[in-house]
């Protein structure tokens, strides 16, 4: 059903990093969308910098440098050297954010390889099916010998282990490809005042609707909010496994939506 910002129309809390949730909710409000912001995971910058100084030594050398993230872009261009340390070479992205936050860097559009921006979901998956050619010609190019390398630039836990999924890394290994890996940021649980405390447990059963893009942030809800009923709360998830894990931990209602902002606005809205 279609709304205007009205107390008709469903209540979207977005949990992405404040950074991120913030141009995301005026986004959704400007297509009539009522929306707030819940930050469920903090974003930090790596505890020891010259990691990132020593990934950008590898550039030159690779095939690529994959972006998990627009805060992977952020905190690793932070970090670019001047002279030809600073090269760039072909960036790989798993959606529209991400590439984005490249163009904003001044990563050259020409050197951007990312999924379309109509895709179903922005994933792994969805970049494997662009840049899979590009790696296995690689490979057959530099012979038996030498691989190609690969940069995975991602981000890192509270306890310093490397976030994310390995499915991408995997693929690239099993072509043939040298799978390097740096960590850019270090993502947090924040700290829930007891005002947001009592916000979570009351958008429990207000009609509210959670809006995750990634499980972590379901999980900090919880960590945060000790014994929060989540039975009959409602909850939308931008890709099949987040929905997978919102249900197995017990929401009551769990829809799964478009990753991209306009047709996820559209979903939003037909709502009931």
């Amino acid at each position: 059903m279609a709304f205007s910002m009205s107390e008709q129309g469903p209540r979207v809390i977005v949990t992405r990093p404040e950074r991120e949730a913030l141009p995301w909710v005026q986004a959704l409000r400007a297509e009539g969308v009522q929306a707030e912001i819940f930050p469920l995971i903090d974003i930090a910058p790596p505890p020891d910098p010259s990691v990132l100084q020593d990934a950008w030594a590898l550039v030159p050398a690779c095939l690529a440098v994959m972006f998990v993230s627009a805060n992977a872009v952020r905190f690793f261009m932070a970090a670019r050297p001047l002279g030809p340390e600073g090269t760039l070479c072909h960036a790989w992205s798993t959606g529209p954010g991400t590439q984005a936050a490249l163009l904003a860097a001044g990563w050259p559009a020409d050197q951007i390889d990312s999924p379309d921006a109509q895709a179903d979901q922005f994933d792994s998956e969805a970049l494997w099916t662009v840049v899979a050619e590009r790696a296995h010609r690689a490979v057959s190019a530099m012979g038996p010998h030498t691989a190609p390398k690969v940069l995975i630039v991602r981000g890192a836990d509270a306890q310093g282990q490397l976030a994310g999924r390995d499915w991408l890394a995997q693929q690239l290994s099993s072509a043939g490809v040298e799978v390097l890996q740096t960590v850019a940021y270090v993502r947090q649980a924040p700290v829930l005042t007891p005002a947001r405390q009592q916000r979570a447990r009351q958008a429990m059963t207000d009609g509210s609707w959670w809006l995750f893009s990634s499980s972590e942030a379901a999980q900090h809800l919880l960590q945060g909010c000790p014994g929060l009923d989540v039975r009959h709360a409602r909850a939308m998830a931008t890709h099949p496994r987040i929905a997978q894990r919102l249900q197995q931990a017990g929401w009551g209602r769990v829809d799964l939506v478009p990753a991209g902002l306009g047709a996820q606005a559209m979903s939003i809205k037909s709502l009931a």
